[in-house]
């Protein structure tokens, strides 16, 4: 029988508000195993572990018990708090009465008698527990960033400057991400070229950085500190390695019908084409799909014209193996379709555009060479409306958009009306608005100055309906909700500020990475206040928008703070292995395979053992654990049907017995 110590924690009035912690420390004496029990303020506090710690050593105790918080907040800290003792640390059991108990509960009446049963279930576990020791594993001294965004190229960049070999996975021609779509940033109306591009050529110079465009990452295997990652780079049909960028092949195709995907299908593109004038790597690739050559065998021009002979279209996809201590996924976002909001006149009206459309429309290398103009007729717009929030926080019966805010739209629109009032100050602009919300340095006052000093009108409402008229114009029809009227502007354009969603692949990444998301397509953070840039899998890392919408600002300041956990963990040679592992019964597996078709990590195989079962012998197939790969999930035990499968430190007769505590 172990000799255990329950400390139950008020923590301030989170707890001790609707749960009576003195009663639940004296029932904890009359418990099997209980030698001490106490309750106190703040168990985690430097005073409350002095308690525990002194505790330990005049009861001699060889197991606790905390009734606390979450384990996801503690448990490390009372585990060190054990073992500094001289206990092992995985003899400690945390019953969280706040989360499970106290915050779901009113009153005392209802929380005293379920933190006493809580409490309770983790003194029967913690009879039946065993000490466990920590393995090890090494550390692969090379970090994967999967995206070239402002995001992962920040991430790599302090990565590779702590002196660690980084590299980038792009799936585009280039890196750069959405920011090189950008035309001025808010709220300093810096140029977003003048601020990226440096970067870029930095990613590109750094001899810790090697970058993989037009590449995808296919395939996911290992575990922290070791992982074995398949990347597919994608042929160009261009050899890097003698293109001189001179541009003759692009300017010489005659496929040139295709829509521009950096300029939002604005204008068009050769089949062979560099992404904008800045790209890293400066190389051409050749879109096969729309390829004269590739698609009839003929043309073959940019082949001819190349002076360098760097065009080989027998050149093919390169898989590539490589090892990673850490992954950091920083995919960023598009957005939303917006197609699907036909009452606004977007896909009707082609002077109907979208806040991503409008950045290209006033970019000097955009499709109209910096000039605003209306894409029908090419004339400069002299009436323009603005739409906020369309497909953002809109009502969870809405499957059209999304109920979260997107973040950014106040302030780039914002950005992008003060911009056109101040190169054509005749043009009238309208801002229809739900909120306007300007969380950020200096925004507010960069908000209030488009109203101001520039004289932008923001209308406090709705628009229920674009039309488009017969003589070219855009009929909106809206709502003044501070004065409650009907608003009737026919415009020469309209802009939708469009919600911003996740990379759509994060989905296929996510299942390779065993990441969680929200249902919004987000990660999910280990914790969203302790572990902010952390996903539960240890070793994978989040930066920018993967994992909520954020501007440039706050997508630079988490990717520096990924890479700094990223750096934190190469440093290490070694790391500690979690010893809650599962381990078969070898008496009872019968090599069915059900566990190891449930294991998400690829830990469980078979081999042929010879098992001496009651004086017999016989070779037998039976389940092997790789501790290094597995991470005690326990779908294994679950799954399996003999009951062979158990995990260390939640056996099943764990199990039990916290359920027959909570049964009596």
């Amino acid at each position: 029988m172990q000799r255990i110590g329950v400390f139950v924690c008020h923590c301030g009035t989170n707890i001790a508000a609707t749960v009576d912690v003195s009663k639940v420390a004296e029932a904890a004496k009359h418990e099997p195993g209980v030698v001490y029990a106490v309750d106190y303020t703040y168990m985690c506090s430097e005073n409350g572990q002095n308690l525990i710690a002194q505790a330990i050593k005049d009861y001699g105790l060889t197991a606790i018990v905390v009734c606390s918080c979450s384990p996801r907040m503690h448990e490390a800290t009372f585990r060190a708090v054990a073992e500094k003792a001289g206990i092992n640390p995985f003899m400690v059991e945390i019953a969280n009465i706040r989360e499970q108990c106290s915050w779901v509960h009113k009153d005392m009446e209802e929380g005293t008698p379920k933190a006493i049963t809580l409490m309770k279930t983790a003194v029967a576990k913690v009879n039946l527990d065993s000490p466990l020791q920590e393995g090890e594993s090494t550390v692969t001294k090379r970090a994967l960033v999967i995206g070239g965004g402002i995001a992962g190229i920040q991430t790599a960049l302090d990565i590779a400057d702590a002196g660690y070999k980084v590299d980038i996975v792009e799936k585009l021609p280039s890196i750069g991400g959405r920011m090189s779509q950008l035309d001025k940033t808010f709220p300093t109306l810096d140029c977003s070229s003048c601020i990226l591009t440096p970067r870029m050529t930095e990613v590109n110079q750094n001899p810790n950085i090697r970058i993989f465009t037009y590449s995808e990452v296919t395939d996911v295997s290992g575990f922290v500190g070791n992982f074995t990652v398949q990347i597919t780079k994608h042929s160009r049909s261009v050899r890097a390695e003698d293109c001189t960028g001179c541009g003759i092949c692009t300017s010489k195709c005659p496929s040139r019908k295709t829509p521009n995907e950096f300029n939002r299908g604005l204008d068009t593109r050769p089949a062979i084409y560099i992404p904008f004038a800045q790209a890293i790597p400066n190389v051409p690739v050749i879109d096969k799909e729309r390829c004269i050559h590739f698609k009839t065998g003929k043309c073959g021009i940019c082949s001819k014209v190349c002076p360098s002979h760097a065009v080989d279209y027998e050149l093919k996809d390169e898989i590539i193996e490589e090892k990673y201590g850490a992954i950091v996924v920083a995919t960023g976002f598009d957005m939303i379709d917006l197609h699907k909001f036909g009452e606004l006149g977007y896909g009707v009206s082609k002077d109907v555009v979208s806040s991503i459309e409008l950045e290209r429309l006033m970019n000097a290398a955009g499709p109209t060479s910096g000039h605003l103009e209306r894409m029908s007729d090419h004339k400069q717009p002299k009436e323009m409306v603005f739409i906020q929030c369309v497909g953002s926080r809109c009502s969870p019966d809405d499957r059209r958009g999304k109920t979260y805010c997107s973040k950014i739209c106040c302030m780039y629109t914002a950005k992008q009306a003060i911009l056109i009032k101040d190169h054509y100050p005749d043009t009238n602009i309208h801002v229809f608005y739900i909120d306007v919300r300007t969380p950020g340095k200096n925004f507010d006052e960069f908000y209030r100055r488009a109203v101001e000093q520039y004289g932008v009108d923001y209308i406090k409402g709705n628009v229920g309906k674009v039309t488009p008229l017969p003589n070219g114009k855009l009929h909106v029809h809206g709502v003044d909700l501070l004065d409650q009227k009907d608003v009737e502007i026919d415009a020469d354009m309209v802009v939708l500020a469009g919600a911003i969603e996740p990379n759509p692949d994060i989905r296929k990444l996510a299942t390779m990475l065993t990441l969680s998301i929200d249902n919004n397509n987000f990660l999910n953070e280990a914790h969203a206040k302790l572990r902010p840039v952390e996903a539960a899998t240890a070793g994978v890392f989040m930066s920018g928008v993967v994992q909520g919408p954020k501007d440039i600002p706050e997508t630079v300041a988490q990717a520096g703070a990924a890479a700094i956990k990223v750096v934190g963990l190469l440093a290490k040679d070694k790391l500690k292995t979690n010893p809650c592992i599962a381990q078969p019964d070898e008496l009872y597996c019968n090599g069915c395979s059900v566990c190891a078709n449930v294991c998400p990590y690829g830990a469980i195989t078979y081999v042929d053992k010879e098992i001496r079962d009651h004086g017999l012998r016989e070779t037998r197939r039976i389940a092997s654990v790789n501790s290094a790969l597995c991470k005690g999930c326990g779908a294994c035990s679950v799954a399996c049907p003999s009951g062979a499968m158990n995990l260390k430190g939640f056996t099943n007769r764990q199990i039990m017995a916290e359920v027959d505590t909570v049964c009596q």
